[in-house]
Parts: structure tokens; sequence; C-alpha cells
């Protein structure tokens, strides 16, 4: 019920009496679903909103005297926000009323009210500062901790890439330490440790393929493989068995062979000292089968994928000189280690 006016003497009824005593406890509720004028008779009500959208509750002057109240509520899932019209409306907190919230509007005079909302002096705002994402001025704030966003995989870090900025830096490969450097754009990476003499990583690599070889250039036996130092200071240690064979229609033949670093001659065996196939004077077909062992230590200076393969050649096409590796699908092998400095 809305404020009564009484005059002088005036006998109240049973039913009056009942009714005011009612409004102690029960006052007149009035449902409004869109934005709404407070008019005189809503002194001592109280004000519903319940809708979904955003509404206001707007406040003017001459309608309510001094001391007069009155309850805004919101029921609805969209903000009330107590509005000021042509009178002032003063708060220490948010003129908001979210969903489930109310407040009491107080006049202080016939222009002038008081806002006293559910929680009157609470924040009303909340700024993502760096690394935290979100914010907002009212309803339900959420707030995002960006770098643990950035986060995508286990054991991935999250590290400075200048003045206020980070990035993801994956986890590294099983044993590597985390080292500086400062060639990345997070100054840090990923390597083998670091050690002289500690043999970092190993890749090897078999090969049956029969090749026959009778060119005097230098041709690809079909035995490579390919390793990532780690470190420019590390030194790869390269490590051969190949089995081969050798033959040639008169006294004796002689080979040779050569190691590459991609396009790269790193060592060869001299001239026709790889692979000799000699017989006794007068012999007409010459014949040799063997199993050759023989290791490179190269300083390639690079954290570059590096292939190293074998390459052989005949010394004369005369008298039908004949080199092939891997002879009757035989086994030839590399090994590459990566040494640390």
């Amino acid at each position: 019920m809305s404020k009564q006016s009484f005059t002088t003497g005036q006998v109240l009824t049973a039913a009056q009496v009942n009714s005011l005593q009612a409004n102690d406890y029960n006052q007149t509720v009035s449902v409004k679903t869109a934005s709404y004028v407070l008019v005189a008779a809503d002194k001592g009500t109280r004000i519903e909103f319940n809708t979904s959208g955003s509404v206001t509750c707007t406040v003017n002057s001459g309608l309510f005297d001094a001391g007069d109240t009155l309850v805004i509520q919101n029921r609805g899932a969209g903000t009330a926000t107590v509005t000021a019209g042509t009178a002032t409306v003063n708060t220490g907190g948010s003129l908001v009323v979210n969903q489930y919230e109310s407040g009491t509007l107080y006049f202080i005079s016939a222009s002038a009210a008081l806002w006293f909302g559910s929680n009157p002096g609470d924040i009303t705002a909340v700024t993502a500062g760096t690394g935290i994402s979100g914010g907002g001025t009212s309803g339900a704030v959420t707030i995002t901790n960006s770098m643990a966003t950035e986060i995508t995989a286990k054991g991935d870090l999250i590290v400075g890439t200048g003045n206020a900025t980070f990035d993801n830096l994956p986890v590294g490969t099983n044993g590597y330490t985390l080292v500086a450097d400062s060639a990345q754009s997070t100054g840090l990476k990923w390597a083998a440790p670091a050690g002289g003499g500690k043999v970092l990583q190993v890749v090897s690599a078999t090969s049956t393929t029969g090749t026959t070889i009778t060119s005097t250039s230098f041709t690809d036996a079909n035995l490579s493989a390919t390793i990532t130092p780690t470190l420019t200071t590390s030194k790869i240690l390269v490590l051969f068995t190949v089995t081969v064979f050798a033959s040639r229609s008169s006294t004796s033949n002689t080979n040779d062979a050569q190691i590459l670093r991609n396009s790269t001659v790193v060592t060869d065996f001299g001239n026709q000292s790889f692979f000799h196939a000699i017989g006794a004077a007068g012999a007409t077909i010459v014949e040799k089968h063997d199993v050759k062992a023989f290791h490179y230590l190269d300083s390639p200076s690079s954290t570059s994928a590096l292939t190293y393969k074998l390459q052989g050649r005949v010394s004369t096409t005369a008298n039908s000189n004949t080199l092939i590796f891997q002879p009757n699908s035989s086994v030839s092998s590399i090994i590459l280690m990566e040494i640390g400095a």
C-alpha cells in the first residue's frame, strides 16, 4: 500500500488499520517489464523489474518529500539502473541493480535522494592489467589469466619476450636443458647438455641396397644418415661399416671413396686407396669380398640438418673394373654421433 494521508480527528476503520499493519511487513509491489519513470504514488512501495533486457528507473523532482522512501528490486536477468532525471541521486556505490539485488531510495528533499544499494561501496569497475584479460563495470565480472591460456601442453613455459610481453616456450626434448640464447625471441632455448667429449645424440642407418659402380665419377653408395647438431661447437663423429665387392679382368684393380656432408666433400681416401683386388700374375679375373670399417671426426659449426653419405668410384673403366656396395643385399651401416665440445 502506498503512503496514506489522514486528517485531524479522523477515525480509522478496521480495514484501514489492518492494511497499515500489513504494509509494515509487505509493501505494495509494482512489477515493471520495461523502463519506468517514478510517480508520486510510488512512495512507500516496492518497484520490481522483471525483464531479460536492460532497463532504467528515472527519478524526477517534485514528486516526493524529505523522508519518503521506496524500494527498487530486480528479479529479471537484465540490469536495472537508477537514473537521475530532474532530481539528484547520490550514492557511495553503484546505481546498477543486478538480478536478485535491491536498494532503497531515501529522499532528503523534493529534488534530491540517496541511493542505498544492496552493496554500497562495492568495487564499481574491474580493469585488467598485464597478463590479465577481461573486466567490466557491472554484473558478474570475469577476468582471465592470459598467461595460463598460453599454455597448450604439458611442460610448456611462459617466458618474457620484451617489456610487458610474453609467449609460450614448448617443452624440449627429453634430457635437454634450458639455455640462454639471445637470437631466440624468448631469449631461451632447449639444448642438449654441454660438456667436453660427451655424446649428445646418436643417429644411425643401414642399407641392403646393392649398388654397382662402374664409373670413374663418384657415385652414391646408397648409405646415408641425417643429424641436426644442437650446438655449433659440437663435432660429428662419422662411423661407417661397409660391405663391398670388387672385380676386374686383370691382375688387380683399385677403387676410391669419399664422405660428403650435404654436398661438401669432408674427406676422401686418397687416389686408388679405398679398396684393392689384387691377383697373381697372369690372372684373368680378380675378385674380392670384404667389410670395410672407417671413421671421420667432422667439425661442421652448424645447427642445421646435416646429411652424411658415402660415394665411390672405380679408378678406370678398363678391364671391366667394377665396385659393388652391399653385394647380395648384405648390410652396411652408418652411425653419426654429436660430441659436445
